[in-house]
């Protein structure tokens, strides 16, 4: 057999853990086709077929976990050793954030920064996915959820609140519908199931059906601004909705809910000049920014 490079090996590696080539080309700073001749190299040369291709991304086969199980512990090992050896340019930031967040809160304001400190250039990645630092060339990255996340620096932003949006169309539609009696609407089903909570929260029951459920908040929110439903929103995706006159608040009643977003980056990355001025700058647009929105929600009920 010929002699396999290390290469080859790691990109088997990062195709197997994130199920994709697509994602994990992107990762690599290499094309999709790049990648897909890469993986029939070491196909090629091991004599064994390592994945199976289909819609919705690559599986491995019983011969590619054979190999996954084999070699990932050594190339994660590996990269914990390079991690400490990467000189990070001080004057480039690479931060990591959900989609929704990256486009409706954090790009909106990234002006701002940009304005004040030109120097500073900055590489935006929007996954879903958490990034692991000892692995990933990523400097601070911005998360939901309740942290605190093991062995990271965990700086709490802002909280989130929620509260039901609609269309204007919708609400044209049901003139005359009480918007405090959610009963009489139809309703979007959302991650999660805070429609249970809200109910408890302020009274009420939900419904026995949704018109429409949804996994994912991005598309939750599609379907409120079509006129599909009311939708729980997410204020931080759906305040600037609001503001633009595209989505309402029904009986501006808002519900504070326990996940919030947060700032997380290892310990060692204190030391970067490019994150300590965009922490600098970040916790003062989120100071302002929760500071409004607490404001804006009144007394809200927490949930």
């Amino acid at each position: 057999m010929a002699r396999v490079s290390l290469d080859l090996v790691q990109q088997f590696v990062q195709v197997a853990r994130l199920g994709n080539l697509s994602r994990a080309a992107e990762q690599a700073n290499l094309t999709v086709s790049a990648l897909s001749h890469q993986v029939r190299q070491l196909e090629q040369r091991l004599e064994r077929k390592l994945f199976e291709r289909g819609p919705r991304g690559v599986q491995l086969t019983a011969e590619g976990r054979r190999l996954m199980e084999a070699v990932a512990h050594h190339v994660e090992g590996i990269e914990r050793a390079m991690a400490g050896f990467r000189r990070r340019r001080d004057d480039v930031l690479t931060l990591s954030a959900i989609p929704g967040v990256m486009s409706s809160w954090l790009v909106p304001r990234l002006a701002r920064l940009v304005a004040a400190h030109p120097e500073l250039q900055l590489n935006l990645q929007s996954s879903v996915e958490l990034v692991n630092f000892e692995r990933d060339p990523v400097d601070a990255a911005m998360r939901y959820g309740r942290g605190p996340w093991p062995g990271l620096v965990t700086e709490r932003l802002f909280g989130e609140w929620i509260a039901p949006v609609a269309s204007p169309a919708l609400v044209e539609r049901m003139a005359g519908a009480d918007p405090m009696d959610l009963s009489r609407w139809p309703l979007l089903g959302d991650p999660g199931d805070r429609w249970r909570d809200w109910f408890a929260a302020t009274g009420g029951e939900p419904p026995a059906r949704y018109v429409a459920h949804f996994d994912n908040t991005d598309a939750l929110q599609r379907g409120a601004l079509e006129g599909m439903g009311v939708a729980l929103g997410r204020m931080v995706m759906a305040r600037p909705l609001v503001e633009a006159g595209l989505l309402k608040v029904l009986g501006e009643r808002y519900q504070q809910i326990p996940e919030a977003y947060f700032l997380v980056y290892p310990e060692h990355a204190r030391d970067h000049a490019g994150l300590r001025i965009f922490r600098e700058w970040l916790l003062c647009e989120a100071g302002k920014y929760a500071e409004a929105m607490s404001s804006a929600a009144g007394r809200g009920v927490s949930l």
